[in-house]
């Protein structure tokens, strides 16, 4: 015997007028979401104009908010990410300087 189809079984049940417990509940939590006399908004008119303003409106207000670093903490950060470039500037060379004479005396032999 074929599986009724989904559309059968809604019109079986009907007919008879059985609706489970759970059904119930999920159509009573479905209005108390979405209860049919709700106003329903519009899309229609000005959509971008008013995002893009609160939208600036929004960031300015967070920029305002950041604590800008001073000048000394600017020329202190400064100065530690140029040593450290440094730093790692030298072991890179010295790590190719030592790479390239190994590979030319040991493994090619020259």
């Amino acid at each position: 015997m074929a599986k009724p189809t989904r559309q059968q079984r809604r019109e079986r049940r009907a007919a008879s007028g059985e609706q489970s417990k759970a059904v119930q509940r999920a159509r009573a939590r479905q209005q108390a979401v979405r209860p049919g006399n709700a106003p329903v908004k519009s899309q229609g008119g000005q959509r971008h104009a008013a995002p893009r303003g609160r939208f600036v409106a929004e960031s300015w207000a967070e920029l305002k908010k950041v604590d800008w670093p001073g000048q000394s903490q600017v020329i202190q950060a400064t100065t530690v990410v140029l040593i450290a470039c440094v730093i790692v500037g030298i072991f890179l060379f010295a790590s190719d300087y030592v790479f390239k004479h190994l590979v030319q005396n040991v493994f090619l032999g020259q």
